[in-house]
């Protein structure tokens, strides 16, 4: 049968008693990212819902935002990636997040965070759980920011016992001020795949007691905590996944760096779009590499982008 359109191949493949992957349940900060000419919007979930779904899956996005023009604009974006805003709290406690951005002359960039925030504001009740299990999501991502404070944790914490059939996928995403080696702990247990950089993983090492080396690291995470999958993101160096007892290194790709923010949040999707479709993992660390290089040779989290230019580059 020939299929001209998403449309009709999801239909197809329903009438032949395939079963399609359930949404992906984003969780965590929405905020603008302060650069020194510009401001943009961004947060690490929201990038990575947005590469998400730029790859062609459904993902919910849940976060908070405050009663100001920085919200308003912030809704208006999100809709304009494609991202439903339905599940968007609205905080009358706290203004909407920000980050001030500084990059050094390799484009590498670091934060400075305003807390509290609005995300630090998201409220869930018995039936907005109920809502988002009835939608039977394969997969809840979660990092670190939103679970540094105990109200953060408790939210995350309703949403894994909400959705025990979603796979559990973290995102370290460190930050200065907030990465409690407890919280750390804890995520890392939790979690079914997990995906860090270099400096990230020389901080798990330092807290777990794990290898620092990427290969054992992540062999003995899986070990200990029962990891499917880890990736340690190693800059223009490449990567390297851990997926189902296999290891790969793949290299990077060569590019003139825009800034890097959201680089990591674009292989992260790519990295999931991989697990998803059951690539090899050969073809998703080659993938994951193309996707967040290609982000990173443009200004911006959520620059425009398609497959075709990561399968090209």
């Amino acid at each position: 049968m020939l299929v001209s359109n998403l449309g009709d191949l999801t239909l197809h493949l329903v009438n032949n008693g395939i079963q399609l992957p359930g949404p992906t349940v984003v969780v965590g900060e929405v905020l603008w990212d302060v650069f020194p000419e510009s401001v943009r919007l961004g947060g690490a979930p929201l990038n990575f819902a947005a590469h998400v779904a730029r790859l062609g899956h459904d993902a919910i996005l849940i976060s908070g935002l405050g009663n100001d023009e920085l919200g308003d604009r912030a809704s208006k974006e999100i809709a304009e990636l494609g991202l439903p805003a339905d599940r968007l709290c609205k905080s009358a406690r706290y203004k909407t997040g920000t980050a001030l951005v500084t990059l050094d002359k390799e484009g590498q960039a670091s934060f400075r965070i305003e807390r509290p925030a609005a995300y630090d504001d998201i409220w869930l009740n018995a039936a907005d759980l109920r809502n988002l299990g009835n939608l039977d999501p394969s997969w809840l991502y979660y990092g670190t920011l939103l679970a540094s404070t105990k109200h953060g944790m408790a939210t995350l914490q309703e949403l894994l016992k909400a959705l025990p059939r979603a796979s559990r996928f973290y995102d370290l995403n460190l930050r200065s001020g907030f990465e409690s080696a407890d919280v750390v702990s804890q995520l890392i247990a939790a979690a079914d795949v997990v995906k860090l950089n270099e400096a990230e993983a020389h901080a798990v090492s330092a807290i777990l007691g794990l290898p620092e080396e990427p290969e054992s690291l992540c062999r003995q995470g899986a070990e200990r905590f029962g990891w499917r999958a880890a990736c340690v993101t190693l800059g223009e160096r490449g990567c390297v996944i851990f997926n189902d007892g296999e290891f790969v290194h793949a290299e990077g790709h060569s590019i003139e760096v825009a800034d890097t923010v959201g680089a990591g949040d674009a292989f992260a999707a790519a990295f999931l779009h991989g697990l998803i479709n059951g690539w090899p993992v050969q073809r998703i660390a080659s993938f994951a590499n193309r996707v967040g290089a290609l982000v990173a040779s443009r200004p911006g989290a959520i620059p425009a982008w398609s497959v075709a230019e990561a399968v090209a580059l």
